[in-house]
């Protein structure tokens, strides 16, 4: 009988952990008879009451299974994690916010069953503010433009799908400690299904997205996956160059035929200044982007440190 795992990660998530474990057993029921299943969640050093509801959970269900971080190693690493050491047929993620529904399971389940290795769940109406709903649809709207491979950036998917055992194993062979998870969906090919959902607001709990987790996510994505931005920077800085230049033999020919009179005052160097300061900096930042990754590839840490698994 193959197995079918659902992975998600969690992290102060007391609120929902056990709501999520009753819906997806309602739906795993109607394949009891059918694949053996498992659930296993990862928790990424919960400060919370999180840990002893999955304990309690486990206890009563030896299908549970629990991996405890020493420490919080975020939100791209824990769950990347957690999918490796899932070893079903088929494996599930989804985030244990409850704003990736249960009730879809059956759905990705069945198209996997029709051949498909990869199933993606793709956010087509979302419940959230429309202002985030707009900057997400930018970013891979922008993403999708600057990819400079050959794979295709999925709009609106966050990583909720199902990935069949063979492309597990694929992500098992990439020495990677700093996983863009949802570019690596796209590097290994494979035929994909799309099953499009409404995403529900987060009804219990508080999220754990900020500024920095997005920003993080987002400029993961561009450099895993794109050169453009950096020599969307030479070739900017070449054109000011030349633009410099000419202003500066505008300048001098001015200068030379206007001798006594000529007179520009200093607005123009401040202004001057500042344009080519902020560029500066900004193509300064973009190439730390680009250093860290790197930096991060060669750094050879583990992707997490257990504290301890439980029903292994």
């Amino acid at each position: 009988m193959k197995k079918i795992s659902i992975v998600t990660g969690c992290y102060n998530e007391e609120d929902n952990v056990k709501l999520l474990y009753e819906k997806i057993s309602a739906q795993m029921s109607q394949y009891k008879n059918k694949y053996e299943w498992e659930l296993i969640y990862i928790d990424n050093c919960s400060t919370d009451n999180t840990v002893n509801i999955l304990k309690d959970i486990a206890s009563a269900d030896k299908k549970v299974k629990i991996i405890v971080n020493s420490r919080n190693f975020g939100h791209i690493r824990s769950p990347h994690y957690a999918i490796l050491n899932a070893y079903g047929d088929a494996v599930i993620f989804m985030v244990s916010d409850l704003q990736d529904p249960p009730e879809l399971l059956p759905e990705l389940i069945k198209k996997w069953e029709n051949g498909y290795k990869i199933v993606l769940a793709q956010k087509n109406v979302s419940e959230e503010s429309k202002f985030m709903f707009t900057i997400r649809r930018i970013f891979y709207g922008l993403l999708k433009n600057i990819v400079d491979d050959n794979t295709e950036q999925i709009k609106q998917f966050t990583g909720f799908g199902l990935y069949d055992k063979q492309v597990v194993d694929v992500f098992r062979t990439i020495d990677d400690p700093y996983p863009y998870f949802r570019g690596l969906i796209s590097e290994v090919g494979f035929e994909k299904a799309i099953v499009k959902f409404t995403q529900p607001t987060r009804k219990r709990g508080r999220t754990k997205n900020n500024f920095y987790t997005l920003y993080d996510m987002a400029m993961l994505g561009i450099v895993k996956h794109s050169k453009v931005p950096l020599r969307a920077a030479t070739i900017t800085g070449f054109i000011l160059s030349v633009i410099s230049v000419m202003i500066a033999f505008f300048y001098l020919v001015y200068k030379l035929i206007f001798w006594s009179s000529f007179e520009v005052g200093i607005a123009p160097l401040i202004i001057g200044l500042f344009t080519f300061a902020s560029f500066q900096l900004f193509v300064l930042g973009l190439v730390g982007e680009y250093v860290g990754a790197i930096y991060t590839r060669v750094d050879k840490k583990p992707l997490v440190i257990e504290k301890e698994r439980i029903n292994f």
